[in-house]
């Protein structure tokens, strides 16, 4: 049991717990795939764009968005370390902490919106069915469910909950939801039906690239459990994909072919459709927990990298409490901006990564473990490319929206994630390049 689902820190996992091959790791991320988040957003879509652009910037923006997150996961397996105990590689030892308390923010957040998001959703089917809603309840009863899946790790809920049942359960009401939504659907005139306006083809693919990367951050917390790089990579990268762009498209399609005026309210219309329809709904409701699930556990290792002797299972526990207290406490969807203001700054921090990590060749225990306090060419490199993005595309609370706006930042019609990553990149590249000619001058004159 204990060597199953172990609550490992943030030392190198040994051989014997890399156990999760390529069909678990697709498996895991085609699960954190699945989310009425990404339905809604996929709604987002349409009408502005047509059917048929949607879902070409769907699945753009997926491929680019999953070979990232692909990527990222491979870096991870290699290094066998937690993403934020990584970052010590390119940022430096103390440099680390910034990237992790936004990190640890961006997770409690997250998890707090999810469970919000699966009780309301929990409470609107209890009272339809039941005459009852009680969401304070079925927040009690999510973040218990969380904190015990967190509790469990990556290798339990892989092989106990998402092998045995879970993953058949959410795929029988995925193709129930979709043929739902295609049935009695003008589909050839839906495709051929063109697009209101609003935004660009590449503005909707930097939506879908958007919310993958959001998982950048997390990857290599459960990519250091794979069996090997070839699992990382095509599976984490291969299951987000499939998962993403057949949830961003079936929310352009329902939207479409439901004649929904708010994306908002797909849950309801789906919930209204009938018991098969409700059902189907509610399982998508209670994998929605393997998100929360995700959030807390993420956030419990990224605080070990501030607080390493601390138990993992002990801030597990205070993690999912503080995320169940908040979903009940407080309305979360005012803070939805600032959660994706906070993911605006992990962009960038990929492409720093990225980089490092090509001219290290590849990251070693030393790298990671023996790293110096700062390294002010990264760090800079990554600031740089978050204030790009804000400039080119602010998000977050209205008054930071509006002082972003006062400064004219121009129009590129392409969305602000692709140029704050190439920046990145190109900054840490130059970097990284002085750098090493810096050294070789210095060891070519003694």
């Amino acid at each position: 049991m204990a060597q199953e689902t172990p609550a490992w820190g943030i030392e190198p996992v040994p051989d014997r717990l890399r156990v999760l091959g390529l069909a678990d790791t697709t498996l895991l991320w085609g699960s954190l795939g699945v989310s009425l988040l990404v339905l809604v957003a996929g709604a987002l879509l349409v009408p502005a764009l047509s059917l048929r652009d949607a879902m070409v910037a769907i699945v753009l923006g997926a491929v680019i968005g999953s070979a990232m997150l692909g990527l990222a996961g491979l870096i991870g397996a290699q290094a066998r370390v937690p993403a934020m105990v990584l970052m010590r590689a390119p940022l430096g030892r103390d440099g680390s902490y910034l990237p992790t308390a936004l990190n640890v923010l961006q997770n409690v957040g997250w998890a707090t919106f999810e469970l919000i998001v699966i009780a309301t959703a929990a409470a609107a089917l209890s009272e339809r069915v039941f005459g009852f809603g009680a969401r304070w309840a079925w927040t009690l009863l999510f973040g218990a469910l969380a904190a015990a899946l967190a509790v469990v790790g990556p290798i339990g809920v892989v092989r106990r909950f998402l092998r045995r049942f879970a993953v058949w359960i959410v795929l029988a009401s995925l193709a129930y939801l979709t043929w739902w939504a295609l049935k009695d659907a003008p589909v050839q005139e839906l495709w051929s039906r063109p697009g209101e306006g609003g935004f660009s083809l590449w503005e909707g693919a930097d939506l879908v690239v958007a919310l993958v990367v959001s998982w950048i951050p997390l990857a290599p917390d459960y990519t250091r459990f794979a069996r090997g790089e070839r699992a990382a990579l095509v599976g984490t990268g291969l299951g987000y994909f499939v998962a993403s762009v057949w949830l961003f498209g079936l929310g352009a399609l329902l939207v479409l072919s439901r004649d929904l005026a708010d994306p908002a309210q797909i849950p309801a219309a789906v919930a209204a459709a009938g018991g098969a329809s409700a059902l189907a709904l509610l399982a998508l409701t209670v994998d929605e927990t393997d998100e929360a699930f995700a959030n807390v556990y993420s956030a419990a290792v990224s605080i070990q990298n501030l607080l390493p002797r601390v138990p993992q299972r002990l801030l597990i526990l205070v993690v999912a409490a503080t995320a169940t207290i908040a979903a009940i406490a407080i309305d979360l969807v005012r803070y939805e901006d600032f959660l994706v203001l906070l993911g605006s700054f992990f962009v960038p921090l990929f492409g720093v990564l990225l980089v490092d990590w090509l001219l290290a060749r590849r990251y070693t225990e030393a790298d990671v473990f023996d790293a110096r306090s700062f390294r002010a060419g990264p760090l800079f490199a990554w600031l740089a490319g978050f204030a790009f993005y804000q400039w080119l595309h602010p998000i977050g609370p209205s008054w930071w929206v509006d002082l972003m706006d006062n400064t004219h930042p121009p129009g590129l019609g392409i969305g602000a994630t692709l140029p704050s990553l190439g920046l990145a990149i190109a900054l840490t590249g130059i970097a990284g390049l002085a750098r090493r000619s810096l050294n070789e001058v210095v060891t070519s004159s003694r």
